[in-house]
């Protein structure tokens, strides 16, 4: 039994072709972090959504920081109540690998720039607190920008609210943490109702989280990137009465329309972000049908 074994993190994404950390976990570059800073969670699962990747989102989760976005790169880990020979077994697995203190203080220690903690508590609460405040402060300081998200508890709350770290989380309880063993270490993860890959980028806001896969994160970025765009064209094609709200909400526009758009991309100033985009594939669609055509755009 080892945790966090590389070999295995590469079989688990075989379909991320880009750089890796040396645990094996894919690293997306530092620009799409950036990049998903400024876009809305609808934006970003829309693409996700469209591919077939409809168990992404967990919403019903506390966030420790009202307002505040949580963007990086999973460590995952699952964990399950104790038993005491499998106790033995896992913890003395983990003493040969040199590692210190508890199982949740395994994952910290490992955490890099960027990182956020993806941690199935199996939603325990009570004596499921993952993380309090000494914990938070170590991974704000190994983050700087990460977070955790906790399918369990959290303790010290008061203490944790003056960290600039956010952290999704089920509930709060004031007992430390007992009784559970940690069965894997970034390996697949489950969120609720979502399923999470080590290195996949995790994307909070509001009360919910978005794992996005890592090998779709340039398409995710640069798909909501055009949503972004496109509603703010359509917006001012409605209030100027141009097209109505059933033409817009298309899944697929004219090229009349995307004629227009990249009109309003190249002349106006807020579609200068915008003007390395890409829409041979709209205008394809526009030309050749799309077998959704039919249907009003998510």
């Amino acid at each position: 039994m080892k945790f966090n074994v590389k070999e295995e993190i590469i079989a688990l994404t075989p379909q991320w072709k880009g750089e890796r950390f040396p645990d094996g976990r894919p690293r997306v570059a530092d620009k799409y972090l950036r990049a998903l800073e400024g876009m809305t969670l609808e934006e970003v699962w829309k693409p996700i959504f469209l591919k077939g990747y409809e168990s992404q989102f967990q919403g019903d989760m506390h966030t420790l920081h009202t307002g505040k976005k949580l963007i990086g790169r999973a460590v995952t880990s699952v964990f399950a109540p104790t038993r005491p020979d499998l106790h033995e077994t896992l913890f003395a697995a983990g003493m040969e690998e040199g590692r210190k203190g508890n199982y949740n203080q395994w994952v910290i220690d490992t955490l890099v720039e960027g990182d956020v903690v993806v941690a199935d508590m199996y939603d325990k609460i009570y004596k499921g607190t993952f993380i309090g405040g000494n914990l938070t402060t170590a991974i704000n300081a190994r983050t700087k920008t990460g977070g955790a998200v906790i399918w369990g508890g959290i303790r010290d709350v008061e203490q944790m609210e003056k960290i600039d770290t956010q952290v999704y989380y089920r509930g709060i309880d004031p007992t430390p943490i007992r009784d559970f063993v940690m069965l894997g270490f970034n390996t697949a993860t489950r969120i609720g109702k979502a399923i999470v890959l080590p290195g996949d980028i995790v994307f909070g806001a509001g009360g919910g989280v978005l794992f996005i896969p890592s090998h779709l994160v340039q398409e995710v970025v640069e798909g909501a990137a055009k949503s972004h765009i496109k509603d703010m064209f359509g917006f001012e094609m409605i209030t100027a009465n141009l097209f109505t709200t059933a033409q817009i909400d298309r899944n697929t526009w004219t090229e009349e329309m995307l004629n227009m758009l990249v009109k309003f991309i190249q002349e106006d100033e807020r579609g200068a972000h915008y003007r390395d985009l890409d829409w041979s594939v709209e205008y394809d669609l526009a030309r050749n049908g799309d077998p959704d055509d039919t249907q009003t755009a998510l």
